[in-house]
C-alpha cells in the first residue's frame, strides 16, 4: 500500500505590515457614510498605490484595516511611510475627531503562506505592535528596526522592552512618526555654534533601588520609554574610560574620573546630559560611536582612557561626532594624584573651547573644595563598592567604612559626605531600622555639612532632599530636589526623586513629567523599573487606564519577579486594577494569579496588603479585589 505523502507546507520570510483606522468605531458611530466613503478613498488613493508600488502585495482586508506582505523590512516600512504621509496631506483640513489615521505595525517573521492569507507568530506581533501604535505612526518590532535602520533616513524613537499581548517574549518596540524630519547635519562651520553637549550624573547614586538577598526593594511612597527625541544639536554621552593600568582593582578609579569630568561637563551652558548609569551600561563594550549616537540620540561620544603609576595619573580623552564617526578633538593630560581635580577642569575647559562654549561660572571647578588625595581615593572605592553591591546589606556596609575612613582622612571629602547618608536613610524609608530617629539624625547631619563644604553642589541637595522625604516632609524634600536640579538640570537621580515626591503629595501630573525627563536623561538606567512601575501607577490615579495598562505591563517585562517592600502595590495589582477598569476583568484574574503563584503569598493579609494601594480611592476596583479575596477564601487561603 503506498503511503500518501504529507502535503507540504508553504513557508516563507517575509516583513508583515499590519494596519487598522484609530478610534474606527467612534468614526462609525459620528457618520458611517461618510466614513466608509472616506475610508474606502483613501485606501485606493494613498495605500494600494504605495504597498504596490514597494513590490507588496495586500493579503487580506479587516474592515477597518489590512495586512500586508512583502519581501523585506525596508519596502514595507517605505511603503508606510509614503501612505501615511499621503493620508496626512488629504485629511490635514478635516476636523480632528472626524480624520481617519491609520496604525501600522511592521515585523519580520517566517510564515505560513495560504493564497489568501498567512499565519504564524509574526503576524501576531505585527497586529499587536499595530494594536498599540498611536495613530499616524508606524511601530517597528526590534527585527523590523534592525533591518531598516542603517538603510532608511529615518528618526525612530525607542519604546523599550514591551510585552504585546498574548505574546510570550517581551518585543522591543520602535516608534517612526511620519513627517518628523531628520534634522539637517550642520556646516563644518556652524557646527561648533550649534552643538552642545549632555553632562552626566555626578555621583551616580541611585537611592531609590535596594537589593538584599537577590530581591529588588523600592524606598519611595505608593507607586513606577517614552519615545526617544530626535537628537538634540548639542549633546554628548560620557562613555566610561577605559583603565589601562592592567588592574582589574584599579576600575574604580578610571571609574571616577569619569564620573566627575561628566559632572563638570554638566556645568557648560545650555548642554544635555545621559546620565552616568545608563553610560555605564556600555562599559567593557565595543560599540561602534555612531550607533551608540543613535542609540542614545546624542551627537557627541566623550571616551577615554586612564592609565595610573606610582602618584601620578595620564588621561587620554577624544571627542566623536557621533553623525559621521570622525574625531574632532583629542588631548592628553598627566598630572600628579593630588593634582588630579585640576587636571579634570583642565579637560573639561579645552573641550567647551573645542565646542565654543562657556562655562557657567567660574568657580565650577572643584578646586575651592578641601581635596586630599588619600580621602579621595578611599570615597572613590566607597561610591564603587556601594553602587556594585545594592546599598544595604554586609557588602555595602563594607563599602561604607571606606567613606568613614575617608571623612575620618578629610571631613570634608564631599563624595564621601553625601554618599554615607544613603547607609542611614534607606532603612527608614524601607521600614526596617532599629532605630529611625537616630538614623534619620545622622544622615542630617552628615547631609547638612555636605551643603556647608560646597552649598552649589546638586548631589548634597539630592541627598538632603532624600533625608527630607523619609521625614516625612516631601513638600521641603520637594524645594531641595528643584535645587538640585537647578544647579545641574541633567542630575537623573534628582528628577526622578522629585516624581516620586509629587507622588507622595498625590500630584500625579507633574510626577509623570518627571518621571518622563528621568527617562530621557538615562534611557537605560538600572532604576527604569520603577520610574515605570511609578507612571503607571500615577496613570492609574489619574484614571488615565490605558496609560496604566501600557507602563505596568513595560516594568513587568523589565523585572517580573519584582517583590515591593511594604505598602506598596506591585505593578501587577496596578495593571489588574487598570484591566479591571477597562473591562477586562478575566484577564485581570489571570494576571494577578501569575503574580500569587510566583510570590507564593500563604494569607490572605499578605494578600490584601499588596493590592490595598491600588484599591483605594476607586469602589470598583475595591469590588474587584474584595470578589477575588473571597475565591482564595473559599479556596482555603488562611486569613493571617
Amino acid at each position: 500500500m503506498v503511503q500518501e505523502r504529507p502535503v507540504r507546507v508553504e513557508r516563507r520570510l517575509s516583513a508583515i505590515l499590519a494596519a487598522d483606522v484609530a478610534g474606527y468605531s467612534r468614526l462609525m458611530h459620528n457618520d458611517e457614510e461618510a466614513t466608509h466613503a472616506k475610508l474606502t478613498a483613501l485606501l485606493t488613493d494613498a495605500v494600494a498605490p504605495a504597498i504596490a508600488e514597494h513590490g507588496g502585495r495586500i493579503v487580506k482586508n479587516t474592515g477597518d484595516g489590512f495586512l500586508a506582505e512583502f519581501p523585506s523590512a525596508v519596502q514595507a516600512v517605505r511603503a508606510a511611510a509614503q501612505f501615511q504621509s499621503r493620508i496626512k496631506e488629504l485629511t490635514i483640513s478635516e476636523v480632528e475627531d472626524r480624520r481617519i489615521a491609520f496604525r501600522v505595525g511592521v515585523n519580520i517573521g517566517d510564515v505560513i503562506v495560504e493564497p489568501h492569507d498567512i499565519f504564524g507568530d509574526g503576524v501576531n506581533i505585527a497586529a499587536r505592535l499595530e494594536g498599540i501604535a498611536k495613530p499616524g505612526a508606524i511601530y517597528l518590532s526590534e527585527d523590523a528596526y534592525r533591518q531598516v535602520k542603517s538603510r532608511l533616513d529615518l528618526v525612530v524613537s525607542d519604546l523599550g522592552v514591551t510585552q504585546l499581548k498574548n505574546i510570550a517574549e517581551p518585543v522591543r518596540v520602535y516608534s517612526l512618526e511620519v513627517g518628523k524630519a531628520t534634522p539637517a547635519k550642520p556646516t563644518k562651520s556652524a557646527a561648533v555654534k550649534q552643538r552642545s553637549i549632555i553632562a552626566l550624573l555626578g555621583g551616580g547614586i541611585v537611592a531609590l533601588i535596594v537589593i538584599v538577598g537577590g530581591s529588588w526593594y523600592f524606598l519611595g511612597a505608593n507607586q513606577s520609554a517614552p519615545a526617544r527625541p530626535e537628537a538634540a544639536h548639542q549633546s554628548v554621552v560620557v562613555l566610561p574610560f577605559t583603565n589601562l593600568s592592567g588592574d582589574p582593582s584599579q576600575d574604580y578609579f578610571a571609574d571616577g574620573i569619569t564620573e566627575n569630568v561628566t559632572s563638570e561637563l554638566s556645568r557648560i551652558r545650555n548642554t544635555f546630559v545621559i546620565a552616568r548609569n545608563t553610560a555605564f551600561t556600555f562599559k567593557g563594550k565595543s560599540i561602534d560611536a555612531k550607533e551608540i549616537g543613535k542609540q542614545l540620540a546624542v551627537r557627541y561620544v566623550l571616551e577615554g582612557s586612564v592609565q595610573r603609576y606610582q602618584d601620578r595619573v595620564r588621561v587620554n580623552v577624544q571627542l566623536i561626532d557621533a553623525d559621521s564617526g570622525a574625531h574632532l578633538w583629542a588631548d592628553q593630560f598627566e598630572a600628579a594624584r593630588a593634582d588630579l581635580l585640576q587636571m579634570q577642569d583642565d579637560i573639561v575647559v579645552r573641550l567647551a573651547y573645542t565646542l565654543g562654549l562657556e562655562l557657567i561660572k567660574a568657580d565650577a571647578q572643584k578646586s575651592a573644595r578641601s581635596i586630599n588625595p588619600d580621602a579621595e581615593d578611599l570615597a572613590l572605592r566607597c561610591s564603587a563598592a556601594v553602587n556594585k553591591v545594592g546599598f544595604l546589606g554586609e557588602e555595602a556596609d563594607a563599602g561604607y567604612r571606606l567613606c568613614q575612613q575617608a571623612l575620618d582622612i578629610d571631613p570634608n571629602n564631599i563624595d564621601a559626605l553625601t554618599m554615607l547618608p544613603i547607609k542611614f536613610y534607606l532603612p527608614v524609608m524601607l521600614n526596617s531600622s532599629a532605630d529611625p530617629q537616630a538614623d534619620l539624625k545622622r544622615a542630617d547631619e552628615l547631609a547638612s555639612r555636605a551643603l556647608a563644604v560646597d552649598p552649589n553642589y546638586w548631589s548634597a541637595h539630592s541627598v538632603k532632599g532624600q533625608v527630607l522625604k523619609a521625614e516625612g516632609r516631601s513638600n521641603d524634600a520637594i524645594v531641595e530636589f528643584e535645587r538640585a536640579i537647578a544647579l545641574d538640570p541633567n542630575s537623573v537621580d534628582a528628577v526622578a526623586n522629585l516624581g516620586f515626591a509629587y507622588v507622595d503629595l498625590g500630584q500625579y501630573k507633574k510626577a509623570i513629567e518627571f518621571f518622563d525627563k528621568a527617562i530621557r536623561l538615562s534611557p537605560y538606567d538600572p532604576a527604569l523599573f520603577f520610574w515605570y512601575w511609578s507612571k503607571s501607577f500615577a496613570h492609574l490615579r489619574l484614571q488615565q487606564n490605558d496609560q496604566a495598562i501600557e507602563w505596568a505591563r513595560r516594568a513587568i517585562a523589565i523585572n517580573p519577579n519584582f517583590l515591593p517592600g511594604p505598602g506598596h502595590t506591585p505593578p501587577q495589582g496596578i495593571l489588574a486594577a487598570a484591566l479591571a477598569l477597562t473591562g477586562h476583568e478575566a484577564e485581570a484574574r489571570d494576571e494577578l494569579r501569575r503574580y500569587f503563584a510566583l510570590r507564593k503569598f500563604k494569607s490572605i493579609a499578605v494578600v490584601m496588603a499588596a493590592l490595598a494601594p491600588a484599591a483605594a480611592g476607586d469602589l470598583r476596583v475595591r469590588a474587584f479585589f474584595d470578589r477575588l479575596i473571597e475565591e482564595l477564601r473559599t479556596a482555603g487561603m488562611p486569613g493571617e
